[in-house]
């Protein structure tokens, strides 16, 4: 019997270390994907961002963010004691190393803050940016992740998960309370220069790479893998295993629906195949999906995935007609799909509720949008979070970061 619980322990502990690490590659994915969707001559700042965000969120959800998330006064990962053969005191043992679970939700962690970088992509200053990563990752997200997968009540009033509310992957959790937070900074901030005419019409700013950025979303596709299939938390018995089995195939099937879905509709609305909208797809489709990859049919997973990656494309072009500029569509994707992904629970969990679910959308949204608009406007007062005019024609790369990505490529400015 010991021997069995060591060969599952390690078993387990070994599958979750392996999907953070796919996690983990998410953030190339993101930094790929942006790099190609912003022009040249702010690829440099892209680049650096990302590196920043990964490290800082890192940083400082061990420091506070997993200890308000799954609680405990103290620095839960390193003064409770964790060893390395992973005992913690506790009346029952886990089923993997908790230094594991730790690396798998610092992961999650880092992913809700690569989904505001894109969105405030161009125009905003490096260290305002860098100055909300701590806030986010520190505060804000570990907030609503307790009330969530920690499982506490909101404020003392209710409990999301009594009331019917499920979120698999983190759809609600973590998407939607990345792309909350920037909205939140994209409203404080404004659209880029040229990006709207007088007339409200939106004019197209060309990415400067869309080899590198359909690279980054094979990679974020590869990624999710990682991230609805570590969710299940286990695979070292016959119906975990089963369970990550059916979670991968979802995964796939629901991003390949987006993508279909998005590419022929863009045929049908511009007359042309669009790429960015292909790709946009397959993301939305991944998070229409992440919500609750275990029960739908592959079928289901498909259709689920082609509505999400028709709503992206109705989204990307209604945000423009509010004159809410999004570089690469973050917001329509992780924001605007990822409620569409908690709404899609209850067609095949019983174990939610639309009203639960609901109930669940706004309570995230609320408090990360309130939240991050409150730190976006501080931010903005003490030290500004947009370059000059200037600065933004000239590329935030050269003031922001003093090197360009492609220097021999990017001698005129457009």
């Amino acid at each position: 019997m010991e021997i069995t619980f060591e060969l599952g322990y390690a078993l387990d502990t070994f599958y979750f270390l392996i999907c953070g690490a796919l996690v983990m590659w998410m953030a190339a994915g993101f930094t790929m994907l942006e790099a190609g969707l912003v022009r040249a001559k702010n690829t440099t700042e892209i680049l650096t961002k990302n590196v920043a965000l990964y490290s800082i969120s890192c940083i400082m959800y061990m420091v506070c963010g997993y200890s308000i998330m799954y609680g405990g006064g103290e620095f839960t990962m390193f003064l409770s004691g964790i060893t390395a053969d992973g005992a913690t005191g506790a009346a029952e043992p886990a089923t993997y190393a908790p230094a594991a679970d730790f690396f798998f939700q610092v992961v999650f962690v880092a992913t809700a803050m690569s989904i505001v970088s894109g969105a405030v992509a161009e125009r905003m200053k490096l260290w305002a940016f860098l100055a909300f990563a701590v806030v986010l990752t520190g505060f804000i997200y570990p907030m609503e992740g307790a009330w969530t997968w920690g499982g506490e009540s909101v404020f003392g009033m209710y409990t999301l998960g009594d009331n019917g509310f499920s979120d698999f992957a983190g759809s609600g959790i973590v998407h939607m309370a990345g792309a909350a937070a920037a909205l939140a900074g994209v409203l404080l901030l404004g659209a880029r220069k040229g990006k709207y005419s007088a007339d409200g019409r939106a004019n197209a700013i060309p990415g400067a790479n869309l080899p590198l950025a359909t690279l980054g979303m094979f990679i974020l596709w590869m990624g999710w893998f990682g991230f609805n299939g570590g969710s299940v938390l286990a695979t070292a018995t016959v119906e975990s295993a089963n369970a990550v089995a059916v979670v991968f195939m979802n995964t796939n099937a629901a991003a390949a629906g987006g993508l279909v879905a998005a590419l022929l509709f863009a045929q049908i609305l511009f007359k042309k195949a669009d790429l960015t909208m292909a790709l946009n797809g397959a993301l939305a489709g991944l998070v229409a999906i992440t919500a609750e990859p275990s029960t739908p049919s592959p079928l289901q997973a498909t259709l689920f995935g082609a509505i999400g990656g028709i709503v992206v494309v109705l989204s990307i072009i209604g945000l423009d007609k509010l004159k809410i500029d999004d570089p690469v569509g973050a917001i329509s994707v992780h924001g605007v799909v990822g409620l569409l992904g908690l709404l899609l629970v209850p067609i095949t969990n019983d174990g939610s509720t639309f009203s639960g679910q609901l109930l669940g959308a706004v309570t995230i949204f609320v408090w990360v949008f309130a939240t991050s608009f409150i730190a976006w406007s501080i931010i903005k007062a003490v030290i500004g979070i947009r370059v000059s005019e200037e600065e933004e024609y000239e590329g935030v790369d050269i003031s922001e970061c003093g090197l360009e990505a492609y220097p021999d490529f990017t001698t005129k400015r457009n």
